[in-house]
């Protein structure tokens, strides 16, 4: 398959610091007669139609595509969605610590990740045990690891902002941190990755397999509203629109758009965020 390289390469010279950019390796694949074996509306979000991205209406909105609203019945499913295999980017650290909250000290719009894994190969089943781990940048548009890259001068301990967890035995898992800045020639969005047979030791994890390379997107009204407030507001260089996007390719929740629901009245108070992740582990 023939993979492009992604505009996150324009952002750093730091190759010492981050494997090696696979290129992209899109997969979306309609499987058919996978039963999806979690109770509940998160699989019924994940599965959501590539043809009806969910859509956000401002402050205080929630984001919530068609299947979303179904009831627990219709968690079960003749059809499963393998997400999206994107380019896991320049900024990518190995070793990355175990943990719920990924935050540090990083100021942000709080966002509640939860993520139901289910695995292709095995007719959609939830996968248990697996790691799943999230890295994005900072409001200024700063990677850890890699602060400067966007022009922002600020302490950097290689960790912030990037982190994992362990899927439970219904595949799922909630991770805690902030809505991503932006930087230049890319779209708000943050990396994911799934891995399988990982040791955990000390606090982070070694070994195993990884099993999907994505990244996920975010309803373009709701980020406007975002970007616009503090302390993303103080990040002065150019964004582009999720429509203009080098990577997302406008196929909704299959290409990593999330689900939003609001925390709150307002933009500040949150947002939850679920998608269900259909992976291949054979």
């Amino acid at each position: 398959m023939t993979g492009n390289t992604e505009h996150d390469q324009q952002h750093s010279q730091q190759p010492a610091r981050h494997r090696r950019d696979k290129g992209i390796q899109r997969r979306r694949v309609l499987i058919g007669g996978g039963t999806a074996a979690v109770a509940g509306g998160l699989v019924a979000a994940g599965l959501a139609s590539a043809d009806t991205p969910a859509t956000g209406t401002g402050t205080g909105s929630t984001t919530v595509s068609t299947e979303a609203s179904a009831s627990a019945e219709s968690a079960t499913s003749s059809v499963c969605t393998l997400t999206s295999e994107v380019t896991e980017g320049p900024y990518s650290l190995d070793g990355a610590l175990i943990r719920e909250d990924i935050r540090e000290d990083k100021e942000g719009v709080e966002v509640q990740y939860t993520f139901t894994v289910v695995d292709q190969d095995n007719d959609c089943a939830p996968l248990a045990d697996a790691l799943v781990e999230l890295w994005h940048c900072d409001a200024l548009g700063e990677y850890s690891g890699f602060v400067g890259k966007n022009g922002h001068t600020e302490d950097d301990d290689g960790t912030f902002l990037r982190g994992g967890q362990m899927t439970d035995s219904n595949g799922q898992v909630s991770i805690t941190s902030i809505w991503p800045g932006h930087y230049v020639s890319r779209a708000v969005h943050v990396h994911m990755r799934v891995h399988t047979d990982v040791t955990l030791t000390d606090g982070t994890y070694t070994g195993g397999t990884v099993v999907h390379t994505g990244q996920l997107f975010f309803d373009a009204d709701i980020n406007e509203e975002v970007q616009a407030g503090s302390p993303y507001s103080d990040n002065t260089t150019a964004e582009t629109a999720l429509a203009d996007d080098s990577i997302y390719d406008d196929g909704g929740a299959s290409s990593g758009l999330l689900t939003l629901t609001a925390l709150g009245s307002g933009v500040t108070d949150g947002y939850t965020a679920t998608l269900t992740v259909g992976v291949s582990t054979g």
